[in-house]
This record gives structure tokens, C-alpha cells and sequence, in this order.
């Protein structure tokens, strides 16, 4: 059975790991290392998983490596453990944004089998999103097993590397987004009587709601349009709101959103 290795001990690897753990994966095959001693044994020691002293020693004996480590820990992290990729040849995954597959071909020896991979913050709930994508030397298989484990965490997909700039935008920054909106709807409940505490709550269940119906009907061929229309009466107070919202500019405001975390993605060389 594959061994699991992560460099890093922080929230998205503990994310994964205990969602590794929850699908079935042994803990036997989990392996974990942080350059801190007490990040490290925290999360083996809270997960009964492995634990290893140095990032050498876990590249001897993971098959797949994870690098959940900050973008620019990454490259120090390849140099230091290049010698043993070559001889043990394990297959690479980088969850660090902004790091592409050829920055990583830069950093680790040739042929490497590497994949990227961008998570997004929803992982550390369960309720994760993340595209996948592997260099040349990845086989068809390695991306397929990432994104099986990445589906422990929430949903996964293949994606090309170019698209990641419009995922980052639809994904990755779309959390702060979604956050703001049920701010946003909460604050207009406190403006009108409820405490804030409970119009967050009574916010954030529509929204968690809606999401799930939304993946839900598309298996009924119903889109997003298709139940706005659902729920809008023809005059009813539905209907009020979303015209009043749009003649505010809410969806040229999300769109315009999109855009701008689109060009600072690819200005920062995403």
C-alpha cells in the first residue's frame, strides 16, 4: 500500500491527513515531519500517525511526498532533499501556491514525477476544492491518485496549469468572497432587529444550503439561473431583492472580482 509522506505540519496537512484517516487510509501509512519538533510530534502524536526527524529521512521512505510547506520554503526544502528523490524516486506533490510544475523541474532532479496542486481553505472543514495537474514525467495514474486523496478533504479535479489562474478565482480567493456576502446579508439582518451572532448563523446555513442544492440539481440539468427562477414568484419579494441587487451591480462586482484576482495571479507569475 502507498506510503504517504508530508513535509509540514500545519493546517492543510492535518486537514488532509485526518481526512486521509477518515476514508479508510491506515495510519501506518502516513508519515509526517516539520523543521519544528513539537508541530511535528503535535499532529503524529493527535493523528497516530508516523513521525520522523528530518526531511530526508521521510523522502527514504514515502512514495508519494507532499509538500505542504510556504512557497518560499520550497526550494530549500527540493535542495535539501534532491539526493534522496533520485535514489528513491517518489512522486512529488506541491500544494504552494504560485509555485508552477516548471519552477519545481528547476528544483528537483531530472525525470522527477511532480504535481501540483492548488487546495483551498474550505480542506480544513471537509468541504475542500482543488485542481490537480502533473509535469510530463507524471503518469496518468499519479494525477488520478491526488486527486482521490484530495477528494478526502472535499472535491478534486484535473485541470490544466493554465487554467490555475481562473481557478484561483473561482476557488482559492472565492472563499473571502462567499464570506463577505454572508457578512454582508448578516449585517442587513442586524439592521433590521436580529442579533449579528444569529444572522451569521441563519446567513451562513442559507448559503451552505444553496451550495449543496446547487451541486445537487445539476445532476437534473438545473443551473444556478434555473433556481434563482425557482424561488422567485412572479412580484414576490425574491424577485425584489435580486433585481434590487443587481441594479447595485452585484454580478458585474463578482465578475469584475474574477477578473482582478485573474491579472494579479498572472502579474505575480501564477
Amino acid at each position: 500500500m502507498t506510503t504517504y509522506g508530508f513535509i509540514g505540519a500545519g493546517n492543510m496537512a492535518s486537514a488532509i491527513i485526518y481526512g486521509m484517516l477518515a476514508s479508510g487510509t491506515p495510519a501506518e501509512h502516513l508519515v509526517v515531519t516539520d523543521a519544528s519538533p513539537e508541530a511535528r510530534t503535535a499532529l503524529a502524536d493527535g493523528a497516530g500517525v508516523r513521525c520522523v526527524e528530518s526531511n530526508i529521512s521521510l523522502v527514504e521512505v514515502a512514495d508519494v511526498v507532499v509538500l505542504a510547506v510556504k512557497p518560499h520554503v520550497v526550494a530549500p526544502v527540493l535542495a535539501e532533499v534532491g539526493e534522496a528523490i533520485a535514489e528513491n524516486d517518489p512522486l512529488i506533490v506541491s500544494i504552494a501556491a504560485g509555485t508552477t510544475l516548471e519552477a519545481l523541474a528547476e528544483a528537483t532532479p531530472d525525470k522527477t514525477r511532480l504535481v501540483r496542486v492548488m487546495p483551498n481553505v474550505n480542506a480544513m472543514v471537509g468541504h475542500g476544492m482543488a485542481a490537480v495537474c502533473g509535469n510530463e514525467h507524471a503518469r496518468a495514474a499519479d494525477v488520478e491518485q491526488i486527486v482521490d486523496l484530495f477528494r478526502t478533504v472535499g472535491d478534486a479535479i484535473a485541470l490544466e496549469e493554465a487554467d490555475f489562474s481562473t481557478y484561483t478565482a473561482l476557488a482559492g480567493s472565492s472563499p473571502a468572497f462567499v464570506f463577505s456576502f454572508i457578512d454582508a446579508l448578516a449585517r442587513g439582518g442586524v439592521k433590521n432587529g436580529i442579533p449579528k451572532a444569529l444572522a451569521v448563523r441563519i446567513a451562513a446555513q442559507a448559503v451552505a444550503g444553496s451550495a449543496r442544492m446547487v451541486l445537487d440539481k445539476a445532476d437534473d440539468g438545473l443551473s444556478p439561473a434555473d433556481l434563482v427562477d425557482m424561488v422567485s414568484s412572479p412580484g414576490g419579494t425574491t424577485v425584489a431583492g435580486t433585481v434590487a441587487m443587481e441594479e447595485a451591480g452585484f454580478s458585474p462586482a463578482v465578475v469584475r472580482g474574477v477578473d482582478a484576482v485573474i491579472a494579479r495571479d498572472r502579474e505575480m507569475g501564477g
